[in-house]
């Protein structure tokens, strides 16, 4: 099962840290965007290529220490076609250097629309009788106010895949509690979502006791994180809101089983401008962010402790 990879690789790396990739061109050092727009101009497909190169430089420097990486689908549609060749392209060499990739994309729909995002993101395209692979994701994060008719596309295809899925229950933005801390039946909205993945989890068994149908639960509510840990024994999560958000390691702590398993904590900005807090030109970025996601790391296994199976 797809999230059993993501588990053995934080078990092998003892780290339970997702690299979030989700670059701005201004986190992107003045060198590499002056080479692209001297190749392309100030175009579309400069910036694409702009994004590829230094993605392909932050992936050098983790892969050896981080077990995921998180693309935000968002940052690359904003550069067209050519944006989003540079997600794809960003997917598959990720996973060349063994890395577990999350596509960011917050996808939900229903019938075969909701299956045409499944075969996109997480299975293969049919094309004159060829199964090729669009992007190639492990696992997707998906928005599941539709219910079961639009998660039930999905389960289908990570049975045939090998891969999983992450549905948003309790985000970590500031107003999700609009909506997500809503009394239904007298249970906040997020435990009847979080309460679905259990469900929706029984057709993804998983060998560790976590299904391939995850949560996104923000770091910036610990209590209602630690909540949803006791309520949720078998849904591993996805914990955003750590870092620039606010949320810090004893915030995340209740995220994690006895096992110090449960949980992938996501840092973005953190490690992709940590050469700008670092007050450096930028020549030496992927350096920095491997020392900032090293710093998480320890930061997070200071309140984990050492992860088993």
């Amino acid at each position: 099962m797809s999230l059993d990879r993501l588990i053995a690789g934080i078990r092998d790396k003892q780290n339970p840290t997702v690299a979030g990739l989700d670059p701005k061109l201004e986190y992107i050092p003045a060198y590499i965007r002056e080479a692209a727009f001297a190749q392309h101009g100030a175009t579309l497909e400069g910036a694409a290529d702009a994004l590829l190169t230094f993605n392909k430089a932050l992936i050098d420097a983790l892969y050896d220490i981080v077990p995921a990486v998180k693309p935000q689908a968002a940052y690359y549609e904003l550069y067209g076609w050519q944006g989003v060749r540079a997600l794809a392209d960003t997917i598959a060499y990720a996973k060349s250097k063994g890395m577990f990739v999350i596509t960011d994309g917050k996808r939900n729909d229903i019938g075969s629309t909701m299956e045409a995002y499944a075969a996109a993101h997480l299975g293969t395209t049919a094309v004159e009788g060829n199964e090729i692979t669009a992007f190639g994701g492990d696992a997707l994060t998906v928005n599941g106010y539709l219910g079961t008719d639009g998660i039930a596309p999905l389960i289908k295809v990570c049975k045939q895949q090998d891969t999983g899925i992450f549905v948003l229950v309790k985000t970590s933005n500031p107003s999700s509690g609009e909506l997500q801390d809503k009394l239904l039946d007298g249970e906040p909205v997020y435990r009847r979502m979080g309460a679905m993945c259990e469900h929706w989890g029984e057709e993804l068994p998983g060998a560790y006791g976590y299904s391939g149908v995850g949560a996104v639960v923000g770091a910036t509510y610990p209590a209602q994180l630690t909540e949803l840990r006791a309520a949720l024994p078998h849904t591993f999560f996805l914990v955003p809101g750590y870092g620039a958000q606010g949320g810090g390691a004893k915030d995340v702590a209740g995220a994690f089983d006895k096992n110090g398993l449960g949980a992938v904590v996501n840092s973005s900005r953190a490690i992709l401008t940590a050469w700008k807090k670092a007050g450096t030109d930028g020549k030496d970025f992927a350096q920095q962010a491997r020392a900032a996601a090293i710093t998480m790391r320890e930061d997070i296994m200071g309140v984990v402790g050492k992860i088993s199976l």
